[in-house]
């Protein structure tokens, strides 16, 4: 599966963090909880350098609990302070709102005993499309700020945003990189939806989900599909969900299109049950 997608505004995208950084303090890095690794852009650690930063594992409430458990313990073990969030209920707030207060404790004690008016502590959040910075910005601002969308590519420009407290923060466009050289990262991100699906073949797309949840998550599409357990391939499995759901054309024959967006709507709205794809490594 081959993908290439680098549009002209993830490029602006890039010089635009690049020229904005000097007036930020603390650099929020958002991550699908599912897929930490797979939703990490390469480029964003370059791009910030020695900024404090803080690991955001949004959409928490659909991955695997034990396992972002070991994501907060993997990134501990290299500094790095991560924070699991749900911000359909407002879960990790409070905690991302102190981390940014004590990345920055130090330097705001220095500006002060220069003599400096104190300010407010200025926020840059960056991640990939899709990833739900402006629902966590809405929730930080404590009213609409930020459009919202379940559409990659909402968020077009640069904002300032007042938060409640002493914060204010850097809105960023998401930003992809120029090609995926690895087949499991654009599968990850597209199943997730950080892709278009208008650029992606659907069916293909799904049966690919279902070949990894059968290897990672069998019992979870048992329970949620009632499908055999003997079943061995991705497109036995896919035809059965076809035919337990009633996705069938004129003749008896599969509708793929019909199953292929089911699966992929229900698994990413946690339908299936909370999943991780990745586990650290």
């Amino acid at each position: 599966m081959n993908i290439n997608w680098y549009p002209g505004h993830m490029k602006k995208t890039r010089e635009l963090l690049k020229e904005q950084l000097k007036l930020v303090d603390v650099v929020f890095e958002l991550l699908d909880a599912r897929i930490p690794l797979s939703s990490k852009n390469p480029m964003i650690d370059e791009i910030i350098g020695n900024k404090p930063k803080v690991v955001v594992l949004n959409k928490s409430d659909l991955a695997n609990d034990n396992i972002t458990r070991q994501w907060i313990d993997f990134y501990k073990a290299q500094g790095l302070k991560a924070i699991p969030m749900n911000t359909i209920e407002g879960k990790g707030l409070r905690e991302v709102t102190i981390e940014a207060e004590n990345a920055v404790k130090e330097k705001m004690e220095a500006l002060k005993q220069k003599g400096r008016r104190s300010r407010a502590i200025r926020i840059m959040i960056v991640g990939i499309p899709n990833v739900g910075k402006s629902s966590i910005i809405n929730r930080l601002a404590g009213k609409k700020s930020a459009k919202t969308g379940d559409r990659p590519g909402v968020t077009k420009g640069k904002q300032w945003i007042r938060l409640r407290g002493n914060m204010e923060l850097l809105d960023t466009p998401g930003i992809l990189w120029p090609k995926f050289e690895d087949e499991e990262v654009a599968l990850n991100l597209a199943f997730t939806g950080a892709i278009k699906d208008e650029i992606m073949d659907t069916e293909t797309l799904a049966l690919k989900l279902i070949e990894s949840l059968w290897r990672k998550e069998k019992e979870k599409v048992v329970e949620r599909y009632k499908v055999e357990e003997e079943l061995e391939l991705p497109i036995e499995v896919m035809d059965r969900i076809a035919k337990n759901r009633g996705c069938i054309i004129g003749g008896g024959g599969i509708n793929y299109t019909r199953t292929a967006n089911m699966v992929l709507d229900e698994f990413r709205a946690g339908k299936i049950g909370k999943i991780s794809l990745e586990t650290p490594v």
